[in-house]
């Protein structure tokens, strides 16, 4: 199966539990299992190729100027945890089924658990870093809906906004430890970076990237300072929680250390940082674990300790360190998903997790005591399971690892933890399951439905038989791991209960014997526990986010007034200050081009074109003046490409101008025709300044482009016209051909820029807005004749012919100027003037025709003209052309691009007409109630004219 495949499966399923939900809990849940099972199936038919030595490849283009590319790659390390990821995965759907209540609704459930499930396949088999942080933020935003799915609770939220602020901030650090290690490495492909671990730590950025990663790896893994969030997020659904600790999530840190081994460990820095944070976290889980009452609680903290040891043990930098670490991997995932799925079934059954309040339940639930005790008992490090034999060969990497040149530091700090790892371990089934049967249990405890104690069941036989028989069973996976994560260097080791009496026995048996004293003597442990300080990462947590949150509302409140002008001020002053940093920086000199005399004509244009802006500035408070003057300046603008040889975007400035004049104008109309003087001399002379020092460096930066020599795209266009494009207009070759994403993408801009006109208007009308409208009274008398009857004739006369203009500028814009754009804008002009002349009634009665769907369609058509290329093997939007012989008419050229333009042609007439028409309604309700003083109908889908001809 194909990795694409294996990624996208879960994604691909996700959309079947909200459908299947609807045939009942089972199909939903089947569905679920199914879909996991085949990616798992898919995953397992490279297993013979991977042992072989093989490493399995996938590649597809996305963006390769960016380095961005869908690239897969399998080898041990992601073939052993997307083996995780989906074998657990496939346990937990089955244990979900029978754990959620009929109250919760499952279909949501199952979408989050596979769009989770996606997200870490996502990871771990990822070949580009890009794509690979593109899916380690979805782990967060999924677990952040998984964590919180039960939102009626204020801990299930609270839990998941941890979750997400913690995870999500680290993940913003990792973004650019990252892309660091990409720009040393020259690649952002991982088989590139693996190879490229000198240059790496040889780079001067090494410790930045360094850090930065690890921050990500240690918040997304819970270690220490980072720990706080991982037990709040235990108010999920015990599934959850089960996925989470042991194949998912807090295992995606783990497994970015464990993949960028090769490149980034060996170090000083690496050792210090990253052994002395998992020793650390080892230590400080432990110990908070063993006084933790309620199970999950007690759980999640020793999730954290675990994660700790085998972060310490990737820190120590040997390669024999790191197949511990691999090891323990696989061990900690079998022994905390059951026990996870058991602490579910004790609250599921009694009713209860806090320990207190329960114990003797080995009599009630036989089966659930007796899996709850195997599994602890490897927790614990118990001999004959496999949670022994990893932890022995953690103790065994502490006591020959040196820190700081002292050899027992590791080695004492180490066999601490354990002692505390056993004690949390036996007081999980001592406080349990062990003891007298109470009677004041919330519910009567008895063992579940087998759907409930069966995943439990695998994961515990998997810890008996990888206890027995580790060479065997886990030896051949261990092996191909370790190879991957050490960059294919060969260990000799073997895996077995007995290596004979060695210091790793000596601090295990230690570690036994403390840990079952501590429980015998529990609670004078737990007097001395509670006499002592008790700092709260939480509380720190919360008043930390209090303070940044006041801090943003100060800086927001502090910068946002709502004035525009403030807005303007200071982005403008930022810019300022970052050019002339510059400018400042750089060497300059001047251009050496030789200079185009200014011919009288241009002179003449350059003094009407500034007086023309000067009289806006002046002017400005004349609202309608400086809208004329405005007009004036597009004119002018207009003439100088014409005198420039660029009728094309003539053409386009002189539409524009009509059509925003008149669009302004109808706005104007409920504005005062004088603005007031709201700035005093200070801001004006402010103001000054700041246009100054604008104007001023646009106008030395355009000099130094005039008076040097570059080369442009433009011969490259003028070249490409006719046998890329095939068209001789260039300008229109190149917004619909050579950049036609570019113009796809601001036809749609346009299209939603109408539809907010569209909402904002139609507000106007039906919301507290409208009142004010109601009193709204014109401030200067109106015309008595609002349509000349001349003007409304020859409007009507002229239409057909304005139409047909419209008609000849589309079909003449691909070879000489013209096109949609031109063509829709020549339209428009043509169809506001019948409601210029006539009125809005009369032109929306006789203009049936729904602009929003015309946005629409003219969307659609250019997206189908660009999916047409893709059909037949070309990229998004190539165009072809056609020359064909038809009778009578001879030769007729077609161009693919031209049913792109019609798609531009009608979002520029759908846009400009629904603008216009909700400014006409605004227009209309004003005068309705002026004159009737009630409110009209102002339903959009209908047209209700006030009076037949307003």
């Amino acid at each position: 199966m194909s990795l694409l495949l294996i990624v996208l499966l879960p994604f691909i399923g996700a959309l079947l539990p909200a459908l299947m939900i609807r045939a009942g809990r089972n199909a939903c849940a089947t569905g679920t299992f199914v879909t996991t099972l085949l990616a798992f199936v898919g995953l397992m038919s490279h297993a013979p190729a991977l042992f072989r030595g093989d490493v399995i490849h996938a590649s597809w283009e996305w963006l390769p100027g960016l380095g961005l590319n869908v690239n897969f790659f399998l080898d041990g390390l992601g073939f052993f945890f997307a083996g995780l990821i989906l074998g657990i995965g496939l346990l937990i759907i089955v244990y979900a089924r029978y754990y959620l209540s009929k109250d919760d609704p499952m279909g949501s459930f199952y979408t989050y658990l596979l769009l989770f499930q996606g997200a870490m396949v996502g990871i771990v088999l990822s070949d580009n870093i890009l794509l690979l942080l593109i899916f380690w933020e979805l782990t967060s935003l999924s677990s952040f809906l998984l964590i919180g799915y039960w939102k009626h609770l204020p801990e299930g939220r609270q839990g998941a906004r941890m979750a997400l602020t913690v995870t999500g901030g680290g993940g913003l650090a990792m973004i650019a430890g990252m892309l660091i290690l990409g720009d040393i490495a020259g690649s952002y492909d991982l088989t590139v970076i693996l190879q490229s671990g000198e240059q790496i730590q040889a780079s001067p950025y090494y410790l930045t990237a360094l850090v930065l990663i690890l921050v990500g790896c240690f918040t997304k893994s819970a270690q220490f300072p980072f720990h706080f969030w991982l037990p709040h997020a235990m108010a999920a659904p015990t599934p959850v929680s089960a996925y989470l600790h042991s194949a998912t999530m807090v295992k995606a840190g783990l497994f970015l250390m464990a993949r960028l081994w090769p490149v980034l460990s060996g170090t000083d820095e690496w050792f210090y940082i990253v052994a002395t944070t998992g020793l650390v976290t080892m230590l400080l889980g432990a110990f908070i674990a063993l006084f933790k009452d309620d199970l999950k609680g007690l759980l999640a903290y020793s999730t954290v300790s675990h994660l700790g040891l085998v972060t310490m043990l990737f820190g120590f930098g040997t390669p024999m360190a790191a197949t511990a670490a691999v090891f323990h991997i696989l061990n900690h995932a079998t022994f905390k998903a059951a026990l996870f799925m058991n602490a579910g079934i004790v609250d599921h059954e009694a009713g209860t997790r806090d320990i207190r309040r329960l114990g003797g339940l080995m009599n009630l639930m036989p089966v659930t005591a007796t899996l709850a005790m195997i599994a602890s008992a490897s927790m614990a490090g118990l001999p004959l399971l496999n949670g022994f034999l990893s932890k022995e060969m953690m103790l065994h990497e502490a006591a020959h690892t040196e820190w700081a040149g002292q050899g027992w530091v590791l080695a004492s700090i180490a066999t601490l933890a354990a002692c505390f790892s056993v004690a949390y371990s036996f007081r999980y089934v001592a406080h349990v399951f062990w003891g007298k049967v109470r009677d004041d249990y919330p519910h009567r405890p008895h063992d579940p439905p087998v759907g409930m104690w069966l995943p439990p069941a695998v994961l515990v036989a998997l810890v008996i038989l990888i206890g027995l028989f580790p060479d065997t069973l886990a030896g051949p996976i261990v092996a191909l791991v370790s190879r991957a994560v050490t960059g294919g260097q060969v260990l000799d080791y073997h895996l077995a209960q007995w290596h004979g009496f060695t210091a790793a026995l000596g601090m295990s048996v230690i570690a036994i014997g403390v840990g079952t004293l501590m429980i015998r003597a529990y609670p004078k442990v737990r007097a001395l526990w509670q006499a002592g300080p008790h700092p709260q990462a939480k509380r720190v947590f919360d008043e930390l986010i209090t303070a940044i949150v006041g801090l943003a509302q100060g800086i927001t409140h502090g910068l946002h007034n709502g004035s525009m002008q403030r807005y303007l001020a200071l982005m403008l002053a930022a810019m300022l200050l970052v050019g002339f940093a510059v400018f400042h920086g750089s060497t300059h000199a001047l251009g050496e081009r030789v200079l185009v005399p200014a011919t009288p004509v241009a002179v003449v244009g350059w003094i009407l074109l500034m007086g023309s802006c000067a009289a806006v500035v002046v002017m400005h408070q004349r609202r309608l003046q400086a809208l004329v003057v405005v007009g004036v300046i597009g004119l002018i603008v207009s003439i100088g490409f014409v005198y420039l040889s660029a009728p094309d975007l003539a053409l386009t400035q002189i539409s524009v101008e009509v059509v925003t004049v008149i669009l302004m104008l109808l706005a104007l109309n409920f504005l005062p025709k004088r603005s007031p003087r709201e700035s005093a001399a200070p801001r004006r002379w402010r103001d000054a300044l700041l246009a100054l020092a604008a104007g001023g460096g646009v106008g030395g930066a355009a000099w130094a482009v005039l008076t040097r020599d570059a080369e442009t795209l433009s011969g490259y266009y003028l070249e490409q016209a006719v046998p890329g494009g095939g068209g001789t207009n260039v300008v229109n070759v190149i917004l619909v051909d050579f950049r036609g994403f570019d113009t796809f993408g601001e036809i749609i801009v346009l299209g939603i820029a109408a539809l907010a006109i569209f909402a904002l208007l139609d507000g106007l009308m039906t919301s507290a807005a409208g009142h004010r409208l109601q009193a709204w009274q014109p401030d200067q008398a109106r015309a008595a004749d609002r349509h000349p009857m001349m003007l409304a004739v020859a409007t009507r006369v002229m239409l057909p012919l304005a139409l047909m203009v419209g008609f000849y500028v589309f079909l003449r814009g691909h070879n000489v100027p013209g096109g949609g754009f031109i063509a829709g804008l020549v339209v428009a002009v043509a169809l506001i003037v019948q409601y210029m002349a006539s009125g809005f009634g009369w032109a929306a009665q006789r203009m049936k025709v729904d602009y929003h769907a015309l946005i629409g369609v003219g969307v659609l058509i250019a997206a189908a003209t660009g999916l047409g290329s893709l059909v037949v093997g070309y990229p998004f939007l190539t165009s072809t052309a056609w020359h064909l012989d038809l009778p009578l008419i001879g030769e007729l050229h077609i161009a693919s691009a031209m049913f792109f333009d019609t798609g531009v042609f009608l979002v520029v007439v759908g846009a400009t007409m629904l603008a216009l028409a909700n400014l006409s309604r605004v227009g209309r309700y004003a005068e309705h109630l002026l004159v009737n003083r009630e409110p009209m109908d102002v339903d959009p889908s209908r047209v209700v004219p006030a009076t037949g001809e307003h």
